[in-house]
């Protein structure tokens, strides 16, 4: 795992979190609740407020991707510092339109280096994988995550990958029946709890449908239920929802696959791109 010199240690402590041990989330759970008093402690200290031996926490230090204790302490205080400017960034209600918009784009921008930071590209690579050797892909999502399922399908239309995006949750029960081992399907849920998309996701496994997850941190039953897990980070505010800000992750994380897949079609995507701008050049005037 790549060295973190600083900031991004809850997002890498929230990665990690499903696959830590017992007394390793133990540690992780002391450092998300008291970060700053782990800033102001030594890693004895830790290890005896929580009663674990400190070769644990060293562990765990280097399991979220630090050299040790002394390394991920500092990129925690960097990252507290930064977490109080956030907190002056917020959107205030006496701010003018000038100032409301440059803190929607930094948000924005934030959102996309917190995901890129938690990206696993093993996981995208085996993304893209099971999606060029399928027969058909298709998207669901409902609400919101079924606009992204439908750019989705837009975009993997267009290089002549067998696609569809269903956000109604009877057509998608009945499209996903019909799915093979053959076919992937991508599920879309920021919370990963969604009950329609958690029951196309059952058909789909008892159909032995290769599965795709695009999902918030937060282990859920989505991202533990998944072939693949991919993983969005987006913080709440007072007038911008959770949910909202990571639409911009959803959509980059489709892109990279999109792209990806293009590059490796290369001569299917130009014969279909020809086909398409061929067909919709009549509804040019």
């Amino acid at each position: 795992m790549i060295e973190i010199s600083t900031g991004q240690v809850k997002y890498r402590i929230k990665a990690a979190y499903p696959n830590l041990r017992e007394k390793e989330k133990t540690v992780a759970d002391y450092i998300l609740e008291n970060p700053e008093e782990i800033i102001h402690s030594t890693i004895s200290q830790v290890a005896d407020n929580i009663k674990v031996a400190d070769a644990t926490v060293f562990r765990f230090c280097k399991k979220i991707g630090f050299k040790g204790y002394q390394a991920m302490k500092i990129a925690l205080a960097s990252e507290h510092v930064t977490g109080m400017q956030n907190i002056h960034e917020m959107i205030q209600e006496d701010d003018d339109e000038k100032q409301i918009s440059e803190k929607v784009f930094k948000s924005n921008i934030r959102t996309l280096e917190e995901t890129l930071e938690v990206l696993n590209l093993d996981a995208i690579k085996e993304a893209i994988d099971l999606i060029l050797k399928a027969n058909k892909v298709e998207f669901y999502g409902n609400g919101g995550s079924g606009i992204i399922a439908a750019d989705a399908h837009h975009k993997f239309m267009r290089i002549g990958i067998q696609s569809a995006a269903y956000s109604d949750s009877h057509l998608q029960l009945m499209s996903v029946s019909q799915l093979t081992e053959n076919d992937v399907a991508v599920l879309i849920s920021h919370t990963g709890a969604n009950r329609d998309i958690l029951d196309a996701l059952e058909v789909a496994k008892e159909n032995n449908v290769k599965t795709i997850g695009i999902t918030s941190l937060a282990k859920s039953p989505l991202s533990q239920s998944v072939d693949i897990p991919l993983y969005t980070v987006s913080d709440e505010t007072e007038y911008r929802s959770e949910a909202l800000a990571s639409r911009l992750a959803q959509l980059s994380i489709i892109d990279a696959i999109y792209v990806n897949v293009s590059i490796a079609r290369k001569t299917e995507m130009t014969s279909a791109l020809e086909k398409m701008r061929k067909a919709i050049s009549t509804k040019r005037i």
